[in-house]
């Protein structure tokens, strides 16, 4: 099969991104197909392009101001698809995208209007698991449990920097509590606010990557995620960090974190976290693959964070350990995602 690997873009996960394609191509090669390899800022990377990227790793974070790379991305984006669908260039696009325009549904659409197959959930639903405040919302309509929250915009709704404002908050959603992004991933601009003193300044950084910040309450206890992978609920994990979150330092660090898969859970627990993880794949209407992730409190319950559509394929990431404790191979991985995908997307729009 011939297969275009997606990867870059211009998130604050880029060089997240561009880790996990060089991976799923070397993958996807070993089990025999024919790669080529797209970043969506640069175009077509070279063989020794990609051998000289895989070298320099995952570092950090790309800031919010990247104004040169914001500015290629309209063009090159349309660009790096249209390479990719050329005719006869590919069978299917695998998406190797995290956050941004590569998460939320934008790529999705200019496929899907391409008629090219890909990899992962579609536009709408692309979109829907991007928005963490219409996630949790539908998360609820299915009785999936997610930690109460609140949503604020740069437009000045929710009154956030007014007198009082971190009062109310911490009234109501108690110390500490979460001030993130509505749509972002990897816990990039994500702050653990521990005194009414720190929620403004949580809120400015939350800012600083999305003109929307969700204040949520925080859930002591264990932090828990299942990777759903055609239909099927992966083995449970747990992560422990060496911080107090699961932050982007501990999530591509080699040795911050540590993972456990199988979690130490009940058989029904497991039962129990993992029906929630499926409920949330479907009113998502996701396909293909997915990773959702949850906190177990101290009392025991569930409370569902987030879904990942474009979760993480690098070394230390958490859907290839779920699926090597199913006995799944990172090359079979791949393969069983490209497969999923021409099985159920065959060039049409898809949600």
């Amino acid at each position: 099969m011939k297969i275009a690997v997606l990867m870059g873009g211009t998130s604050s996960e880029r060089d997240v991104s561009l880790v996990s394609g060089l991976r799923i191509a070397a993958a996807l090669r070993q089990r025999g197909h024919e790669v080529a390899v797209i970043d969506t800022i640069r175009g077509s990377v070279t063989p020794a392009e990609e051998t000289a990227m895989l070298r320099s790793g995952v570092i950090q974070p790309l800031p919010p101001e990247r104004s040169s790379l914001a500015r290629l991305a309209a063009t090159t984006l349309a660009d790096a698809v249209a390479l990719a669908a050329e005719e006869g260039a590919a069978d299917l696009v695998f998406l190797a995208l995290h956050g941004g325009n590569g998460e939320d549904g934008t790529v999705q659409a200019l496929l899907d209007l391409a008629g090219i197959p890909y990899t992962g959930s579609g536009h709408l639903a692309s979109a829907l698991a991007m928005d963490k405040d219409l996630s949790k919302r539908l998360f609820r309509s299915v009785g999936v449990p997610t930690p109460d929250w609140d949503l604020i915009r740069s437009d000045g709704s929710g009154d956030w920097a007014s007198a009082g404002f971190a009062e109310r908050v911490v009234s109501t959603f108690g110390l500490p509590l979460i001030v993130k992004p509505s749509k972002e991933g990897s816990t990039v601009g994500l702050t653990l606010v521990k005194a009414a003193e720190g929620v403004a300044a949580a809120v400015v950084e939350a800012f600083r990557h999305d003109n929307e910040v969700m204040i949520e309450r925080f859930i002591a206890g264990r932090e828990l995620t299942v990777g759903i992978l055609g239909g099927k609920a992966l083995p449970v994990g747990e992560i422990i960090p060496v911080h107090e979150l699961y932050d982007y330092e501990c999530k591509y660090t080699p040795g911050m974190a540590r993972e456990v898969f199988p979690a130490e859970l009940t058989p029904g627990q497991t039962s129990a976290v993992q029906d929630h993880a499926a409920r949330a794949f479907g009113v998502l209407k996701l396909s293909g693959y997915a990773r959702i992730d949850f906190r177990m409190s101290v009392e025991g319950e569930f409370y569902c964070l987030e879904a990942n559509t474009l979760p993480g394929m690098t070394e230390l990431s958490l859907i290839p350990q779920a699926a090597a404790a199913d006995g799944i191979s990172f090359p079979e991985l791949c393969e069983r995602i490209a497969q999923l995908a021409l099985q159920t997307r065959s060039g049409g729009a898809h949600a």
